[in-house]
C-alpha cells in the first residue's frame, strides 16, 4: 500500500489508461501514412511503463506516487512531441526521458541524508564556478549554447540544481553568526548574494534575459526560508535593505534592458503579425483553431513555426489535441508538485530543497504558458518535463529528485554501544 492509501497498482493502473487513451486517439485521428509509426511509439511508451513498474519495486521508499506521476508526465511528452506535423517517434526525446529517469533516482540517493550532503556544500560552489566558466569560454560570443556538432549543450541549465542545492545546503550554517564591527554577519549568506549577483550579470551578458526570472525565483525562496529559519534572527534591517535593493535592481533593469528587450515589453503583435509579432500571432491562432479537443494527432501547423517544440509548446498541443490537454498536462505537473510539498518534509534542509525545486518547475511553467498566451513578452523558456530539450530534460530529472527525497529522508540512527563503551560507562 502506498502512504495516501492507495494501492501501487491502482496508481499505476490510472497512469498505464492514461497512455493507453492517447495511444487509442492517435491511432483512431492521428495523421500517419504507416501503420507501424504509432505501433513503435506505442511500444516504447508501454514499455517503459512496464520497465519501470518493475524498476520500482526494488527501490525501498514510503511512497510511488510521484514516481508513477512523474514517468505518466514524461510518456505524455513523448507522444506528444512524436506526433507534431505527423505521427511518427521522438527517439530523443524519449531517450533524454529515459535519462531524466535514472537523474532523478541519482539525485533522490544523494540528498536523501541531509547530513552527508552538507558536507559537500564548497564542491556545488565549484561545479557553479566550472559551468559559469565553461559558458564565457566555450559557448562563443555571447551566447549560452556549446555545440559540440551532433549535440548542443546548454549549462546555464545544470546551474539551477545546483543553485538550488547551495541554498540549502549552507542554511545549517544560520546558527553560526560572526561580529564585524557589532553586526551579526553570516558568511554563507552574503557569498550568495555574491553568487546569484554573479549569475544575473552572466545572464545579462549572455542576453538570456528570459531565463533570469528562474534564478531570481529560486534566490527569492531561499532568501524566505532563511528569513523563516527558526535560528536565524536576521535583522529587520538587513531584510528590509535585501528588498528595497532588490526593488532598485528590477526597475534599473527594466529601465536599462537592451533595445531588443524593450521591443518585446511594448510590441503590439497584431500591428505587426509578419515582423516582431510573427510567433505569438501564430501560437495564438493555433491556441483558437485547436478549440477544446484539437484538430487531431499531426494535424497541426505550428510545427513549421520556430521553437514549436520548446518554447511556444503550449500553443502545439493546443492546436493538435486541444486546450483540454494542455491543461491537463499543467495540472498534472502541478499535481507531481503538491505530491511532494504536501507531504512535510522531514527536515529543514529537505524543505528549502523542494521549495527551490518548485519555484524552477513553476516560474518556468508561468513563462512558459503566459508567454505562448501573450500574457507575458515571450521569454523562450521551456515547459517542464513536456518541451524538446536535452539539458533542459535532465536538469528537471534532477530537480524531481530533489523534490522526492523530501518525502522519503532516510532518518540518523545512533550507533548501538559496543561491550567496551558500557564497561566505560560503569568505571565512569
Amino acid at each position: 500500500m502506498l502512504k495516501n492509501g492507495l494501492s501501487y497498482f491502482g496508481v499505476m493502473l490510472f497512469s498505464l489508461l492514461s497512455h493507453i487513451s492517447l495511444l487509442i486517439i492517435v491511432f483512431v485521428k492521428g495523421n500517419y501514412d504507416n501503420i507501424m509509426d504509432p505501433m513503435i511509439l506505442s511500444a516504447a511508451v508501454l514499455g517503459l511503463d512496464f520497465v519501470y513498474y518493475i524498476v520500482l519495486n526494488f527501490i525501498k521508499q514510503n511512497t510511488y506516487t510521484f514516481d508513477i506521476l512523474l514517468v505518466t508526465i514524461l510518456n505524455i511528452s513523448v507522444i506528444f512531441q512524436s506526433c507534431f506535423g505527423k505521427v511518427g517517434f521522438a527517439a530523443k526525446h524519449f531517450g533524454f526521458s529515459i535519462a531524466a529517469l535514472v537523474l532523478c533516482q541519482i539525485s533522490f540517493k544523494l540528498v536523501q541524508d541531509y547530513r552527508k550532503i552538507e558536507k559537500y556544500k564548497y564542491i556545488f560552489y565549484g561545479i557553479i564556478g566550472v559551468l559559469i566558466v565553461s559558458i564565457l569560454a566555450f559557448t562563443g560570443s555571447r551566447s549560452m549554447w556549446i555545440d559540440l556538432g551532433f549535440i548542443t549543450i546548454q549549462p546555464s541549465e545544470f546551474i539551477k540544481p545546483f543553485f538550488v542545492l547551495v541554498f540549502a545546503t549552507s542554511i545549517i550554517h544560520l546558527r553560526t553568526q560572526h561580529k564585524i564591527l557589532g553586526i551579526s554577519i553570516v558568511y554563507d549568506n552574503w557569498v550568495l548574494f555574491g553568487l546569484t549577483g554573479v549569475i544575473v550579470l552572466l545572464q545579462w551578458w549572455c542576453r538570456d534575459l528570459g531565463s533570469l526570472p528562474t534564478f531570481v525565483g529560486v534566490a527569492g525562496c531561499g532568501l524566505i526560508m532563511r528569513i523563516c529559519y527558526p535560528k536565524a534572527k536576521l535583522s529587520k534591517k538587513l531584510i528590509i535593505g535585501i528588498c528595497a535593493a532588490g526593488a532598485v535592481v528590477v526597475l534599473a533593469a527594466l529601465k536599462l534592458a537592451p533595445g531588443y528587450v524593450q521591443q518585446r515589453l511594448h510590441v503590439d503583435i497584431w500591428a505587426d503579425p509578419n515582423g516582431d509579432g510573427w510567433q505569438q500571432c501564430q501560437a495564438l491562432m493555433a491556441i483558437a483553431e485547436g478549440g477544446w479537443f484539437g484538430k487531431g494527432p499531426g494535424f497541426g501547423r505550428l510545427y513549421k513555426v520556430p521553437a514549436a517544440d520548446t518554447d511556444i509548446i503550449f500553443s502545439s498541443i493546443s492546436e493538435e489535441w486541444g486546450m483540454l490537454a494542455s491543461l491537463l498536462v499543467v495540472f498534472m505537473i502541478l499535481l507531481l508538485i503538491i505530491t511532494a510539498i504536501i507531504n512535510t518534509p522531514r527536515s529543514y534542509f529537505h524543505t528549502t530543497l523542494s521549495v527551490g525545486a518548485s519555484s524552477v518547475f513553476i516560474v518556468q511553467m508561468a513563462l512558459n504558458i503566459f508567454g505562448s498566451c501573450n500574457l507575458i513578452p515571450f521569454t523562450g523558456v521551456t515547459l517542464p518535463f513536456v518541451s524538446n530539450g536535452g539539458s533542459s530534460m535532465l536538469a528537471c530529472g534532477i530537480l524531481a529528485g530533489f523534490l522526492k527525497a523530501g518525502q522519503a529522508m532516510v532518518y540518523y540512527v545512533p550507533p548501538r554501544p559496543t561491550a567496551q563503551t558500557n564497561n566505560r560507562r560503569q568505571r565512569v
